[in-house]
């Protein structure tokens, strides 16, 4: 569960970080060149062509977050319910012990 946690929160950075990159985009205007570094090279990319690519990598990482969450309140509903049961078997045990002492 840690580690979900973990990874949410890279994806939590990851789409501020990218949410930043879209306000910037946002502000330039159309003629403004932009580019894209790809390994140690700096590429000329259309504005457009990066804004879309920015709002498709957000969409990726909010459909991700997303379903992390429902994992992570999966597992926590699984945890509550073995925690539940947890607490029945000891209870049932100690009415046994507590039954063949008497």
């Amino acid at each position: 569960m840690n580690e979900m946690i973990s990874k949410k929160q890279g994806l939590i950075t990851k789409l501020n970080e990218n949410s930043l990159v879209k306000q910037e985009l946002d502000m330039l205007e159309k003629e403004t060149p932009v580019f894209k570094l790809i390994g140690a090279e700096l590429v000329k990319n259309d504005l457009e062509e990066a804004q879309a690519n920015v709002n498709q990598r957000i969409k990726y990482i909010e459909s991700d977050i997303k379903r992390m969450d429902n994992k992570l309140d999966k597992m926590k509903k699984e945890h509550t319910v073995l925690g539940e049961n947890l607490v029945k078997l000891q209870q049932e045990a100690a009415a046994k012990a507590a039954a063949q002492q008497k």
